[in-house]
């Protein structure tokens, strides 16, 4: 019998460890029972290539963590818009992430800079200032490694810039959800076809692909909150999972 969806999606031999600090959502979850999570990025983030909105790997983790943290009030914001870079997702940091007054932002990025090879230094500039703005207001930060994909070879420089966000991100104490090495993962073990995770472009995720990013990423942010007691509506505080 083949393994349901989500269990695949966990059943990576290698499991890359991921278990962020979230000392800003931990606290938001204590004082207030609510955690809300802006999900900043480009295509990945928005939806493209899965078939409804609510497929998209925000929605997703909305769903998971909701379930996860039973009475906590938890919003996953979606501020994804299709095609832009990490300069461009910098120039929105105030309006879309800073004003919303999240606990956790989500950053994927690199990608459309890594296929215009905008250059690395700049782009490695490019993520400190983003990285800044949000540690000023107190935000957790998470990075988005850049996808596996099946046919990553037509651009040259992908490795070179996902070096570069796992650089930055090492050298400014933020955690990466390492997105590669479980695409990868799930592809090599045959959990999924190269089909199941990356639309006919060659570039777009699919349904099955934002699931299982959805749950890994609500799997390693309730392990980073860890236990905490949740105020209710009715004042009664009830731990979380």
């Amino acid at each position: 019998m083949q393994p349901s969806a989500d269990a695949r999606c966990r059943a990576d031999p290698a499991k890359p460890l991921f278990q962020p600090s979230l000392p800003s959502a931990r606290k938001a979850l204590q004082e207030t029972g609510r955690l809300t999570i802006v999900a900043l990025g480009s295509s990945t983030t928005a939806g493209s290539g899965a078939s409804a909105e609510d497929k998209s790997y925000p929605s997703v983790l909305q769903a998971e963590l909701r379930r996860r943290l039973p009475g906590a009030e938890v919003s996953v914001v979606n501020k994804g818009v299709g095609g832009q870079s990490a300069y461009d997702m910098l120039l929105r940091m105030d309006a879309d992430v800073i004003d919303e007054k999240p606990a956790i932002v989500i950053w994927q990025t690199v990608i459309n800079d890594a296929i215009r090879d905008i250059g690395e230094d700049k782009l490695a500039k490019i993520l400190r200032k983003g990285i800044g703005k949000a540690r000023a207001a107190g935000i957790d930060m998470v990075l988005m490694d850049l996808p596996w994909l099946p046919r990553e070879g037509r651009y040259p420089h992908y490795d070179d810039y996902r070096r570069v966000l796992g650089k930055t991100a090492q050298e400014q104490g933020v955690s990466l959800f390492p997105r590669y090495a479980l695409m990868k993962g799930w592809s090599n073990t045959r959990q999924f076809t190269s089909e199941e995770l990356v639309g006919m472009d060659g570039l777009h995720l699919v349904d099955a692909a934002y699931r299982c990013l959805g749950l890994r990423l609500a799997d390693g942010i309730v392990a980073g909150i860890g236990s905490v007691r949740i105020e209710t509506a009715g004042g009664k505080a009830r731990p979380s999972d």
